[in-house]
């Protein structure tokens, strides 16, 4: 069987399975797209390996092809225990927190990287933090399920890095959490390797 293999565009959502990876220290292969092109840094037209020519795609070791990042992290999180929360509702926490972060607080950065009027972005920002806000309600802390970060976290932190970007304040324990992610190896590590240390 051959190795994982993650398509990614620097800084997408694409960067939570990159430190999944790399937290689980397996070895892997990645690929950069550009999303404006569609072309892989191989050359290859990125909608012939998914047809819906955004990232993320996991080419499974059985040459599976897996989309959607909520689909795409609950699969590393079943395939290296250590990034789920333990417990009998593990799983399903761990689902209810990707389907937040993905279904209302990544939709709620569009404005912002789709040109947005002045008014659209500012409303965007409001929500972000309101959201931002909410999830640390049934934050355990550090992190979403307590000590160890998992594929959430991860997904959560690269929401963190744009609301950074977009000059979004976000309330103290996200703002600690993200400081912690950035001082794990595997975030700094998937940071310099798309080029956004």
């Amino acid at each position: 069987m051959s190795r994982l293999k993650l398509y990614y565009a620097p800084g997408a959502c694409s960067l939570a399975g990159h430190i999944a990876l790399l937290e689980a220290g397996d070895p892997f292969d990645i690929e950069r797209v550009d999303l404006r092109t569609h072309a892989t840094e191989h050359g290859i037209d990125f909608r012939t390996i998914s047809a819906k020519g955004y990232v993320p795609a996991l080419i499974l070791a059985d040459g599976q092809l897996l989309t959607e990042n909520i689909a795409v992290l609950d699969h590393l999180a079943t395939l290296y225990p250590q990034l789920a929360p333990a417990g009998p509702l593990g799983r399903s926490r761990l689902v209810e927190a990707l389907a937040f972060i993905s279904t209302e607080l990544h939709r709620a950065f569009k404005p912002m990287w789709h040109g947005g009027s002045a008014r659209d972005v500012a409303r965007a920002a409001e929500t972000v933090a309101g959201l931002l806000a909410l999830m640390t309600t049934d934050m355990k802390h550090p992190f979403l399920f307590g000590a160890q970060p998992s594929v959430a976290d991860f997904y959560l932190f690269v929401m963190l890095l744009w609301a950074e970007r977009f000059d979004v304040e976000v309330a103290a324990p996200m703002a600690e959490l993200r400081r912690l992610m950035r001082e794990r190896p595997a975030a700094s590590a998937a940071l310099a390797a798309e080029g956004l240390a």
